[in-house]
């Protein structure tokens, strides 16, 4: 039961705004003076990285939840995939912008059907940068919809896209973090053609649901091609570093349709007890 019972203390906020009015003295000039929780360098400092990791997942996770959000259908795929042929940096790559459309398409049939729940279910959530993800993102706002981005700091991006709704725009400072708020309401997870990132974002979601710290959920690859010649996924399973029946904890869908007609229809299933072949 929620407690609506206010604080007996005084608000850190209405402190946090006194302490900017003291007198400005040595004193009060010194770093040693501010407020712990107002003072950026003290944040920043190496010992305190176990409060900002916990900070990054508190700060998503309560704000989600007043949100109204309560799951997510993922979408992850390459920043550089172009939304016409036209725009890329090489032929191969303006070979695949049809997934930028594809991407576009599910992301409106998902928002679709999150209307239909009232917005708080299947919304649609990317890494809130360029390519796959704009795709996402744009698709889910044409449909009428909210959808989330969760964006990280790099040395050479990047602000959210612009079909990220404002108020579901997040920013990480730990991948690692937000990996995690990528899973943590998934239904679905899908993955488009991508590099490193997007790799990484996928064996990781393999990973977890392999090792059974993860319930299953759909883990649907855009374009079977693409994926079989990245990954040789039969020689994993025929050198044994993966069992065979790894192989079936995910599929390949080659459009929007086929993608929304597996998760509508999808069967929820409790995370594996084991690893096969251990």
């Amino acid at each position: 039961m929620k407690d609506d019972r206010k604080s007996p203390f005084r608000d850190a906020g209405r402190d946090r705004r006194t302490a900017r009015e003291v007198p400005d003295t040595p004193q009060t000039r010194s770093p040693s003076y501010r407020l712990a929780f107002a003072d950026d360098d003290f944040l920043c400092r190496r010992e305190l990285r176990p409060v900002r990791l916990q900070l990054e997942l508190l700060k998503p996770e309560m704000l989600l939840d007043e949100q109204g959000i309560t799951s997510t259908i993922v979408l992850f795929g390459g920043a550089r995939i172009p939304s016409e042929a036209i725009h890329a940096r090489t032929e191969a790559l303006g070979s695949m912008s049809r997934y930028y459309e594809e991407a576009r398409a599910f992301a409106m049939r998902m928002t679709e059907k999150s209307l239909e729940t009232g917005g708080s279910e299947y919304v649609i959530v990317t890494g809130g940068g360029p390519g796959v993800m704009e795709a996402g993102n744009r698709g889910a706002q044409e449909a009428g919809g909210r959808s989330i981005g969760l964006n990280i700091v790099l040395p050479h991006e990047q602000a959210p896209n612009p079909y990220v709704t404002p108020e579901l725009a997040f920013n990480f400072h730990y991948f690692a973090i937000r990996k995690m708020h990528f899973l943590m309401r998934a239904r679905a997870v899908c993955v488009f053609p991508g590099g490193f990132g997007t790799m990484d974002e996928l064996f990781e979601t393999l990973t977890l649901i392999q090792t059974g710290r993860m319930w299953r959920v759909p883990v649907l690859l855009f374009g079977k091609e693409f994926w079989e010649g990245v990954v040789n996924w039969e020689a994993l399973a025929e050198a044994g570093t993966i069992s065979r029946e790894d192989l079936d904890l995910f599929r390949y869908v080659d459009n929007a349709e086929e993608a929304t007609a597996l998760i509508e229809n999808w069967t929820p299933e409790p995370p594996r007890d084991g690893v096969p072949g251990r």
